[in-house]
C-alpha cells in the first residue's frame, strides 16, 4: 500500500490553474505502474499464472468502469459535460462497429490463455479487488459529478503503462497472441482524450484552497484503488 502522504498545511490563496494541474501532475509517484508486481509484469519477470491472474482480476475492474461513467452522467446537469462524457460509455461498452474497451480485454484473456467464459464468471477475482473496484463505483454514484470527474484523472499517468507494456510484452511474453494486445495501444489515444477534459471540469471547478487540497485527496483516493488492487493480486500470485 501507498505510504500516506505528509499532512500540509493549508495554502492561503488559490494556486494557479498551472500550479493546480503540476500538483495533481506530482501524484504519478504513487501510480500503480511503480508497483512492485507492475514492474515485475512489464520486466518480463510473471508467470503465465500471474499473468492470467492480473488479467482475469483488472477484468473486472474494466467491466465496472462504464457503472462509473454512467453514475456520473446520472448526477450531471450539464448537458454539455454529458455529450463528452458519454463517449467513455461507448469507448468501453462499444457501439456499432467497435466492439468496445471491454471486448478488447477479452481478447487479451484469450490471448493469455483464458477463456471467455472464465473471465464473464468473474471466478478468479480477488475479494481485495472487487472490494477497491466497488469502493471506487459506489463512490462516483454519491460524491458530486466533479468529484468523481477528478477521480479519473489518473488517466493523466495512463498513457505510458499502455506504452511500456507495448514496448516490453512481445519479447518478455512471446507465447501471448499479439493481437492481443490491441487493448494497450487502442487506449494510449482515448486516454489523452479523456485528461483533456478532465482536467478541464477539475481545474475549471476546484478554486479554492480547501477545494483544491480536496481534489488531490480525491485523486490519491483513486490511486489508492489501483494500487490495492495490484496489493490483492501480488499476495494472491507470489513469485
Amino acid at each position: 500500500m501507498n505510504a500516506p502522504i505528509p499532512a500540509t498545511a493549508l495554502h492561503a490563496t488559490p494556486w494557479t490553474a498551472t500550479e493546480f494541474e503540476a500538483r495533481l501532475r506530482a501524484l504519478e509517484s504513487r501510480y500503480h505502474i511503480h508497483h512492485p508486481f507492475n514492474r515485475r509484469l512489464n520486466s518480463g519477470a510473471c508467470s503465465p499464472t500471474q499473468i492470467r491472474g492480473w488479467v482475469a482480476n483488472r477484468f473486472y475492474y474494466q467491466i465496472c468502469i462504464p457503472l462509473k461513467d454512467a453514475a456520473i452522467l446520472s448526477n450531471c446537469p450539464d448537458r454539455e459535460t454529458r455529450r463528452r462524457w458519454i463517449q467513455r460509455l461507448i469507448d468501453h461498452d462499444g457501439q456499432g462497429d467497435n466492439e468496445g474497451g471491454i471486448e478488447a480485454w477479452v481478447r487479451l484473456g484469450e490471448a493469455c490463455g483464458l477463456t471467455r467464459d472464465e473471465l464473464w464468471s468473474l471466478e478468479h477475482v480477488l475479494p481485495g479487488v472487487r472490494f477497491a473496484v466497488d469502493a471506487y463505483v459506489n463512490f462516483a454514484r454519491r460524491a458530486p459529478w466533479q468529484e468523481a470527474v477528478c477521480s479519473s484523472l489518473t488517466e493523466m499517468f495512463a498513457p505510458q503503462i499502455h506504452l511500456d507494456r507495448l514496448a516490453g510484452w512481445p519479447s518478455h511474453y512471446p507465447w501471448i497472441e499479439p493481437a492481443g494486445l490491441h487493448y494497450f495501444r487502442s487506449r494510449v489515444p482515448l486516454a489523452q482524450r479523456d485528461v483533456e477534459h478532465g482536467l478541464a471540469v477539475t481545474l475549471q471547478h476546484f478554486t479554492t484552497p480547501d477545494a483544491q487540497q480536496r481534489a488531490l485527496g480525491i485523486l490519491q483516493f483513486k490511486l489508492d484503488i489501483l494500487w490495492s488492487m495490484l496489493d490483492a493480486v501480488e499476495k494472491a500470485y507470489p513469485l
